[in-house]
């Protein structure tokens, strides 16, 4: 047979009822009705061409052709499971891949990894900057990225969705750096366009204009002087979030990274 056709959930359902010798008793391990246990029974006995139980006087007995095959069974039950440990051994890792924008982990991420790691001296980090990289082919476990909400995947939103204009110097100029993150006020004059949130920063402090930053970026320069406010922060539909594909989400090492993220 196949290994594509092997009845995986019956020959699990007659491992049970070889053990206990009772339906009853399998359908209670298994949480089913032991109408079910005996429906998967006869249709594993169907696919086989074989009988498998004979009902005695004495109650329910196995047949020569089921104990003849129920020590290699249970050997490849023992084998799934190795593997399926195996499998999930990276949730107790203490590695981390994480994707995220280089000025979000300048600004706001890698101080809070340093305080995570703080009591906890054999976590390890592999950072890269490219918060859109496939999670397959870059074997991520984690996403910083600058959206709306998780879309597809799980995740918790790491600051407010709020964005502040700055700039290094409230009397000079008022020409604006531009940056597909945000649209400018109309009509305002353009300085120069830049690539991304992190470029607007950098040129910003350096003074070559106005820009319109997530507040989470702007905050310390703000709080040490180097850039000043054009107004209070607002709110804004767009904020950080930290985002997995669900397999990788519900890791223990990855949920209590989140955690402590998220709070």
């Amino acid at each position: 047979m196949k290994r594509t056709h092997l009845p995986l959930n019956a020959l699990r359902v007659l491992d049970a009822a070889a053990r206990h010798l009772s339906f009853t008793r399998a359908a209670d391990e298994l949480a089913v009705t032991p109408a079910a246990v005996g429906q998967q029974i006869r249709a594993l006995e169907d696919v086989l061409g074989v009988v498998l139980f004979r009902r005695t006087s004495r109650g329910l007995e196995l047949t020569s052709e089921a104990e003849a095959g129920l020590d290699t069974l249970r050997e490849g039950f023992l084998r799934f499971e190795e593997s399926v440990q195996a499998m999930q051994a990276g949730q107790s890792s203490s590695r981390y891949a994480i994707a995220a924008p280089r000025e979000f982990t300048a600004q706001w991420l890698a101080p809070r990894l340093a305080t995570f790691r703080a009591d906890r001296p054999e976590v390890r980090f592999q950072l890269t900057a490219d918060g859109e990289a496939d999670f397959t082919e870059a074997n991520l476990d984690l996403a910083v990225r600058f959206v709306e909400g998780p879309g597809d995947m799980e995740g918790v939103q790491l600051a407010p969705g709020e964005r502040v204009s700055v700039t290094a110097d409230a009397d000079a100029p008022g020409d604006w750096i531009e940056w597909p993150g945000f649209a400018l006020p109309e009509g305002e004059r353009v300085a120069m366009g830049v690539a991304d949130a992190g470029q607007a920063l950098a040129c910003a402090l350096a003074g070559l204009g106005r820009a319109i930053l997530p507040l989470p970026l702007a905050a310390g320069a703000l709080a040490e002087g180097r850039l000043v406010s054009l107004g209070e922060a607002e709110p804004c539909r767009r904020a950080y979030w930290l985002v997995a594909p669900r397999p990788q989400w519900r890791q223990a090492k990855v949920r209590a990274l989140a955690d402590f993220l998220g709070r």
